[in-house]
């Protein structure tokens, strides 16, 4: 399947979940995670869905998988921060704490220009 497709796989789970069917929108999730696990976007989409449900190891779980393939990427590190808050360990939490921020202020040093007004 073509990324714009996936994505549009994605796009229709979630407007589930926004539309308050969350049992639609996870079981597509997982059908995409199996047929698709090296989709980040299905894997952090899954972890923020189980998250909301409040199905703490299955998101952790799921955020974990997203994490092995962006390691580097600031949304799955807030996602961790709060998961990990949620379920009680405050050290793990500030550590993905932090490497969001990290990789936030990465960011910004790439491309100063773009980030002018942050300052």
């Amino acid at each position: 399947m073509d990324p714009t497709m996936l994505q549009d796989k994605i796009d229709d789970a979630t407007l589930d979940f926004t539309l308050g069917d969350a049992s639609a929108a996870i079981s597509k999730l997982s059908q995409l995670a199996s047929a698709y696990p090296e989709s980040f976007a299905t894997w952090h989409a899954l972890t923020e869905v189980y998250f909301s449900e409040r199905q703490y190891d299955k998101a952790l779980s799921a955020a974990k998988k997203a994490l092995k393939l962006a390691p580097e990427d600031i949304h799955i590190h807030t996602s961790l921060s709060r998961i990990w808050m949620e379920r009680g360990d405050k050290k793990k939490a500030e550590h993905h704490g932090a490497q969001a921020r990290m990789l936030g202020w990465k960011e910004q040093l790439r491309s100063p220009e773009d980030n002018q007004d942050s300052f």
